[in-house]
């Protein structure tokens, strides 16, 4: 499987031109399945929820989507993209799972971070894994990679590979995201932007550095911090079937929930 992540800078506010540089970038590309960070074409730091939902698209009637849809089949790949999502009166962090048929799937973010618990509504979706070529994947977004139940919930499902679209400011996800492929032997494409919004209740700086890791916690690829960076490498999902540590321990075969709960 051909597998990548294109990681950019999104001009806030600018849904079209941000739509129509991701269609520029991958208008050769020859791959399987792309990665693209979070929310890449409204950009991050809104002020407050108003402008959010002013920005926010249904993805059922979405001028982005069938751009990106029309790219899908033009080009025979699949992509999950970033994408505030608005459903009826609610609005979603959400990530898209897209094709040459259109959208397979949508993840809704589970774990909000810092002031998107003021304009995001809480994801209500559970966490799945979908079919891509033969490749069992998952998504999750961002800060989910503080909690280890997000991509261990994936895993259970079979994931053979984890998108991971990102807006990360903290400097140390990239590490941890190691341990998590490590933990459940999996592949994870971090897809993160770089830059910065500069908006009138402050800026935000994110860290670039999108990677692609394999389920021994080696670094396949990862991008320069403050670059635009286009990188598609091939992977075998096989290696994530197998769980074995040893030949006596088997990563998730060996679990003991019954010794997991929490006593007050």
């Amino acid at each position: 499987m051909r597998v990548g992540y294109f990681q950019f800078k999104p001009v806030f506010g600018k849904p079209e031109a941000n739509c129509r540089r991701v269609v520029r970038a991958l208008s050769d590309v020859e791959a399987d399945l792309i990665v693209i960070p979070e929310l890449p074409f409204t950009g991050y730091l809104f002020r407050d929820r108003r402008e959010l939902t002013a920005l926010a698209e249904d993805p059922r009637r979405s001028a982005t989507v069938d751009s990106l849809v029309a790219l899908c089949r033009e080009r025979g790949i699949y992509l999950v993209t970033g994408f505030a999502e608005k459903a009826r009166d609610k609005v979603f962090n959400s990530a898209l799972l897209l094709g040459p048929r259109g959208l397979l799937q949508t993840y809704r973010k589970v774990h909000l971070f810092n002031l998107e618990k003021r304009w995001f509504d809480p994801g209500d979706l559970p966490f799945q894994v979908k079919r891509v070529r033969g490749v069992r994947v998952g998504m999750m977004i961002c800060f989910d990679w503080v909690f280890p139940e997000a991509t261990r919930a994936l895993a259970l499902q079979g994931a053979e590979l984890i998108a991971h679209p990102s807006n990360l400011v903290l400097d140390y996800c990239q590490r941890v995201m190691v341990a998590r492929c490590i933990e459940n032997g999996v592949f994870a494409i971090t897809t993160n932007r770089f830059g910065e919004d500069r908006r009138p209740g402050g800026n935000v700086r994110f860290t670039g550095r999108s990677q692609i890791v394999d389920p021994k916690g080696e670094i396949l690829n990862r991008a320069p911090t403050q670059r635009t960076h286009l990188f598609v490498t091939e992977i075998d999902p096989a290696t994530a079937r197998n769980k074995m540590i040893t030949p006596r321990n088997h990563l998730l075969k060996d679990r003991r929930p019954e010794f997991y709960g929490v006593r007050s």
